[in-house]
């Protein structure tokens, strides 16, 4: 079937539709959008004549009780300035930073690791501080050589949020039993008191007791415990911004390691486990590599801890908290800075510090009464606030992650049975492969 319509019918038609209610009902919409633009009008003056700048910070605290002193002092810089209000919140993960950072849509202020700075400063996401940080008073309080985990090709990209870094706990009552009266200062020092702590009680090869856990594995962890004694060593890895991973520091750190294994004095921890405690708590570890964040210092276990013992000369590594301003708008930034000279101040650090068991990045705050008095209660907080000014940190560059991935498979192969010298060449032969 053929069906005509002719032009003059459809106009009819619209006509029809235009008529009466439907007229009514399309001057009512029309009043409502002309209504909806009005009122965005008066919001966007709203917020034009609204001086109160509000910018959000993104941290991944941890553990939430940690995360609550946070929050108690961001309260109290918002009580504080009237013009800014600083909202906190939890944001976990590198993967949600880039996606926001690409996506044009990042926090103002980032708590995260200084060794993400690379990255950050390749995507053109973080503003330079230095010059701010110049002309400001606070910077003769900040402890020095945490900046250095803030530079990267001459410019200062962060401040640190605060600091911490590794010794060795240790069982004293287990020292005692085995006649070990001084705790080692040497590497092989250590080496004879890990072999003096190893107890085989039933004679099946099988010690019941070791001297010192190791942390297997290929990850972060595993690499940033291995870094004191890289750096006692005076070995390096990055050298001119490029890997350099079979320097003689390097391959003697990890044959240290190497063979404190072939000793049989150490035990390796489950793969990717190496900052778990049980083996310490429950007594079949004597010594363990970890730092004042440790739930050992929660245990009613007797503990105590000594530095990194020396090898050329005494270090350890720093594990600081950093806070970036992200690019946005000048306001928003001059408002995150306020912030960062807030976080840096001995009000904050004093608080902070005493509430989290963190050490102080700002000296006043160090050497307060409050802090002292704290440190006193926890005696083994001083051993880590002394080598605060022995630690550095790893290296800050944008290959980062990279360089970790390799030197976690060669310390795992090493201590897996491979030769040290083998495992940090095929390493650096990896880096240079895929390294620009």
């Amino acid at each position: 079937m053929n069906i005509n319509i002719r032009p003059s019918q459809i106009r009819n038609f619209f006509c029809y539709f235009l008529s009466s209610a439907w007229q009514f009902l399309l001057l009512r919409i029309l009043l409502s959008g002309c209504l909806v633009i009005f009122l965005s009008s008066c919001q966007g003056q709203i917020q034009n004549n609204d001086k109160v700048i509000h910018l959000t910070l993104w941290q991944s605290i941890n553990p939430p009780a940690n995360r609550d002193v946070f929050q108690k002092l961001v309260d109290k810089f918002n009580h504080t300035h009237a013009d800014i209000q600083v909202e906190s919140i939890y944001a976990e993960g590198l993967p949600k930073v880039l996606t926001a950072v690409v996506g044009n849509a990042p926090p103002d202020i980032l708590s995260f690791s200084p060794q993400s700075t690379g990255q950050f400063v390749e995507l053109g996401a973080i503003r330079p501080l230095e010059d701010w940080l110049e002309k400001l008073p606070l910077k003769s309080e900040i402890i020095p050589n945490l900046l250095e985990e803030s530079r990267l090709d001459g410019h200062i990209w962060s401040v640190p949020l605060y600091t911490s870094n590794i010794g060795i706990f240790y069982r004293p009552k287990l020292f005692q039993a085995a006649g070990i009266t001084e705790t080692p200062k040497t590497w092989e020092e250590l080496r004879l008191v890990a072999k003096n702590l190893t107890i085989d009680r039933n004679g099946d090869h099988r010690p019941e007791q070791y001297g010192i856990l190791l942390p297997l594995g290929k990850g972060e962890w595993t690499v940033f415990s291995w870094f004191p004694f890289l750096l006692s060593a005076g070995g390096e890895v990055v050298t001119n911004n490029r890997p350099n991973l079979t320097n003689q520091g390097a391959i003697s750190a990890l044959k240290f390691w190497q063979d404190l294994m072939k000793d049989g004095s150490a035990t390796l921890s489950a793969p990717e486990r190496g900052y778990e405690e049980d083996a310490f708590l429950s007594g079949r570890v004597a010594m363990q590599i970890t730092g004042p964040w440790t739930y050992i210092m929660k245990s009613n276990v007797d503990y105590d801890v000594f530095p990194i013992p020396a090898s050329v000369g005494r270090a350890t590594v720093t594990g600081t908290g950093i806070l970036y301003v992200m690019k946005t708008t000048p306001a928003r930034e001059q408002a995150a800075l306020k912030f960062l000279e807030y976080v840096l101040s001995e009000e904050f650090q004093k608080e902070w510090s005493i509430g989290t068991g963190f050490l102080p990045i700002n000296i006043k705050a160090a050497q307060s009464k409050n802090f002292q008095q704290f440190i006193s209660q926890k005696p083994v907080l001083k051993v880590f606030m002394e080598q605060v000014f022995l630690a550095h940190p790893r290296p800050i560059i944008a290959g980062y992650s990279r360089l970790s991935d390799s030197l976690g498979h060669a310390i795992e192969a090493t201590l897996l049975g491979e030769s040290a010298e083998k495992a940090l060449k095929k390493a650096q032969e990896r880096l240079e492969t895929i390294w620009e």
